[in-house]
C-alpha cells in the first residue's frame, strides 16, 4: 500500500517548526510524501514543550512533538553557516515542495525566497505559512493560535455566557491553517501537472480563523447582530447540544421536526411531543429556555447507556461525551486502529494516532515514527552526495 500512495515519488522540504506547518507535513508524508524536516541545532520548538514527556529507552521527547511529526525524516543545519546553507539549497533542489512558517521576508534574507528560488526550480512549489498573511499592517507581527483565536472573533462566541473570553481547547487555527496550506499544495501540484512549473501558495492564522467561523461570520454579515457565546447550545437548532443523564452527559442533534417526533417517543416525553407550540424548529428555538430545563429533567431519569440506546433505535443522532481515555476504549476506535505503536531511534516505541483517511478501504499505514532529533543527517546528506 505504502508504494501507491498519492503522493508517493513527491518530495517535501519542511523548514516549519511547532504546529501549523508540522500538521500539514505530516499530513504530506501520510499521503506518501517523503518528507525531510530541516532543524535548527536546537531542534523544532516543541521538543522542548512540555511537561507531558515520554522518557524509555534513552529518550526524552515531548508529546507535543510527536503529536505532528509522524512520517518525517529530521535533518539538523545551521542556516547561519554556508556548509548548513549548501545542504539546504541541496535538499530545495532535490524537492517538489518547500513549506516555511517563518515571518515574511525572512526566507528572503536566507536567500531562499520564492523569487529566487522560482528562477532556480520553476517546478518548485513554495508554500508559506505567517501568523497575517504576506502583506498588509500586521504582516511583521509573529502569529500564535491563540492570538489568532482572539482576534479571528472566535473567542466572542466559544464559551459560556457571561463567561470571559475563551479559546478552544485544541489549537484549531494552526491545525485549521495546516489543513488549508496541505490543500493548497495539492491543488498546486495538480496544476503543475497541466502547466509544468511550480506556484507560491500562502495561507495565514487570521484568514483561517475567520473562515473556520464560517455560520458566525456569516450571522453577522447578513443581519448585523454580533454572534455571543451560547456554551453547548446551537444558535438556530433545538435541541442540540449536551444533555445530563444519570451517570454522564451526552449530545444530541435534533436537526429537523421528524427527528423531534422521535426523540420525543424514544424517551416517553408525550406531553412535550404532543405540544403544537413545540412542533416546529422555529417554535423549538423561542422556548429554548423551558424546554431545555424540561428537556434536562427528563434525561436525569436515565443512565446514559439507555438514552444511547433507545435514541440510536429511533434513529435519532446522539452520542457520549468522552474523556481521552474513553475515547481510545470506544469499541469503535480499537476496531479502526486508530492508535499506532511504531518504533522509535530513542524511545523504543511511541503511539500515534492513525492516517485520517483510507484509500480503496486501506488506511494508509504509519511508515515512520517521529523522528529524533538529527536521526536522519548523515543519511539525508549522503544521498545528496554532501559529507
Amino acid at each position: 500500500m505504502s508504494d501507491n500512495l498519492p503522493l508517493c515519488g513527491v518530495r517535501v522540504a519542511d523548514f516549519t517548526r511547532v504546529l501549523t506547518g508540522p500538521f500539514c507535513t505530516m499530513l504530506l508524508a501520510d499521503l506518501g510524501a517523503t518528507v525531510i524536516k530541516i532543524e535548527p541545532p536546537g531542534g523544532d520548538d516543541t521538543r522542548a514543550w512540555g511537561p507531558p514527556f515520554q522518557e524509555s529507552g534513552t529518550g526524552r521527547e515531548s508529546s507535543y512533538f510527536l503529536s505532528v511529526n509522524r512520517g518525517k525524516r529530521s535533518v539538523v543545519l545551521d542556516l547561519k553557516t554556508a556548509d548548513g546553507m549548501q545542504a539546504a539549497r541541496a535538499i530545495i533542489g532535490s524537492s517538489d515542495v518547500l513549506v516555511e512558517n517563518f515571518r515574511p521576508d525572512t526566507m528572503d534574507r536566507l536567500g531562499l525566497g520564492w523569487d529566487a528560488l522560482h528562477a532556480q526550480h520553476p517546478r518548485l512549489i513554495y508554500a508559506a505559512i505567517s501568523g497575517f498573511g504576506q502583506t498588509g499592517p500586521y504582516r511583521d507581527r509573529a502569529g500564535y493560535d491563540v492570538i489568532a483565536q482572539g482576534m479571528g472573533g472566535v473567542m466572542s462566541y466559544n464559551g459560556e455566557e457571561g463567561r470571559p473570553p475563551v479559546r478552544v481547547g485544541v489549537a484549531v487555527a494552526d491545525v485549521f491553517s495546516g489543513s488549508l496550506i496541505t490543500q493548497a499544495i495539492l491543488a498546486a501540484l495538480y496544476q503543475r501537472e497541466r502547466a509544468g512549473t511550480g506556484q507560491r501558495v500562502d495561507v495565514n492564522l487570521l484568514e483561517a480563523v475567520i473562515a473556520l467561523g464560517s455560520s458566525q461570520v456569516s450571522r453577522y454579515l447578513t443581519t448585523g447582530e454580533i454572534p455571543v457565546p451560547t456554551g453547548n447550545d446551537h444558535r438556530s437548532i433545538v435541541p442540540y447540544g449536551t444533555f445530563p443523564c444519570k451517570d454522564g452527559f451526552i449530545n444530541v442533534a435534533v436537526g429537523n421536526d421528524s427527528l423531534w417526533r422521535r426523540f420525543c417517543t424514544a424517551l416517553e416525553l408525550t406531553e412535550l411531543g404532543a405540544d403544537p407550540l413545540l412542533a416546529s424548529n422555529e417554535g423549538r428555538v423561542a422556548r429554548r429556555t423551558e424546554l431545555t430545563a424540561a428537556l434536562e429533567a427528563g434525561m436525569r431519569g436515565f443512565t446514559r447507556q439507555e438514552v444511547l440506546r433507545r435514541l440510536d433505535a429511533a434513529g435519532v443522532p446522539c452520542g457520549p461525551v468522552y474523556n481521552m481515555q474513553d475515547v481510545f476504549e470506544d469499541e469503535h476506535v480499537k476496531d479502526q486502529g486508530l492508535a499506532v505503536s511504531v518504533p522509535h531511534a530513542t524511545l523504543g516505541q511511541t503511539t500515534v494516532t492513525a492516517a485520517p483517511w483510507s484509500f480503496d478501504g486501506v488506511r494508509p499505514p504509519v511508515r515512520r515514527g517521529p523522528p529524533a532529533l538529527g536521526e536522519h543527517t548523515a543519511e539525508i546528506l549522503a544521498e545528496l552526495g554532501l559529507e
